[in-house]
């Protein structure tokens, strides 16, 4: 398991960590889509949240999790992409990159889960 914290870490700590643990634990994992997803979350709860925020990822026989708890209760709001500079781009991609991505309430902030199901492994041809 990793777990991060604001203010100690930042997004390229975060994509240190996650890249170190994904290949011990999850070498079957897309690195590029994980790490983008993290590096979104990461900027999304220091340029949104005024608060704390803490990153954890794990990993299981079935799925790889990363999870942003963060102070603000304020739910992510897909915007419309802006090409001249305005972003909106960020939860849209978490939605393609991931397996699946929920939003959960905590009772001081809200929790972003993104999960990825480890591919099923092919059999052997006879």
């Amino acid at each position: 398991m990793v777990v991060l914290d604001s203010p100690q870490a930042n997004s390229a700590t975060a994509r240190e960590a996650a890249a170190e643990y994904l290949a011990k634990n999850c070498p079957w994992a897309d690195f590029d889509a994980v790490l983008l997803v993290i590096a979104e979350l990461v900027a999304n709860a220091a340029r949104h949240t005024s608060g704390w925020w803490r990153l954890r990822m794990h990993s299981g026989r079935e799925e790889l999790v990363v999870e942003m708890d963060d102070s603000s209760a304020q739910l992510p709001v897909p915007r419309e992409p802006d090409f001249s500079g305005g972003g909106g781009f960020g939860w849209h991609m978490m939605l393609k990159l991931a397996g699946r991505v929920e939003v959960r309430p905590l009772p001081e902030g809200k929790q972003v889960r993104a999960t990825w199901p480890r591919p099923t492994q092919a059999f052997p041809a006879y």
